[in-house]
């Protein structure tokens, strides 16, 4: 099977904190990885780094064949804004937009920019509102789509930032604590939720999580502790 992400050596240090000592981690074609370990060691960070978010001081990052740490300025926005989805604990939804607003947002960014050779970067506005209004029904708020993210609970504005991760279609979906601010029943149907976009969409998906039974249900774990793996 095919590797979706491929990490060597991966070090980051914040001053004299040397935060992630050498990390060696792959990840396959529709694989979903869960990352867990104590406050501290270094999760967050891996994720930003693997995402695109945060430079590695050294070792190297090759996603979908691109060795990410090569890539600067546009050329990396536009790469991320392409391969690259996130999810949040905290939904960072724009709040003056609607939910379908939000969900348009990143293919609006990418058919302004310099990719426009791409089949998807010739979608114009209409494709785009179809799509993110295709996605957001999938999700089940086709009927909230002009809703706000105040006049939505924090299981649907979750779901808006799915979607809105979703919309390019990205090779990599990272998740940093997705289910952290919800209960428990919502909590359950956003993990069915990530298990149902895998089987869907073919997503690589790393999530990193405080919860065992998301981290369970993933097809494989790996622990970090004083930023190495176990």
């Amino acid at each position: 099977m095919k590797e979706m992400i491929v990490c060597n050596n991966v070090s980051k240090s914040f001053g004299q904190l040397q935060v992630l000592k050498g990390l060696d981690f792959s990840a396959s074609e529709g694989e979903v990885v869960g990352i867990v370990g104590a406050s501290g060691a270094g999760k967050s960070t891996f994720l930003q780094i693997m995402g695109t978010l945060m430079k590695p001081d050294s070792g190297s990052i090759i996603i979908d064949g691109t060795d990410v740490c090569t890539l600067k300025g546009d050329t990396l926005s536009d790469f991320r804004n392409r391969k690259i989805g996130f999810v949040f604990q905290f939904h960072h939804l724009l709040p003056e937009f609607t939910a379908l607003e939000n969900v348009m947002m990143p293919a609006l960014i990418a058919k302004s920019g310099k990719s426009r050779g791409s089949i998807w970067y010739k979608k114009d506005d209409r494709q785009i509102k179809e799509q993110a209004m295709h996605l957001l029904s999938e999700l089940g708020l086709g009927e909230r789509a002009s809703h706000k993210p105040s006049e939505l609970s924090g299981g649907e504005q979750q779901r808006v930032a799915i979607a809105r991760a979703l919309i390019n279609r990205p090779a990599v979906l990272f998740a940093d604590e997705p289910s952290g601010n919800l209960d428990s029943v919502t909590k359950d149907e956003l993990h069915n939720l990530f298990f149902s976009l895998r089987e869907k969409y073919g997503q690589t998906i790393i999530i990193v999580t405080h919860d065992n039974e998301l981290a369970q249900r993933c097809d494989r774990v790996v622990e970090m502790k004083d930023g190495r793996f176990l």
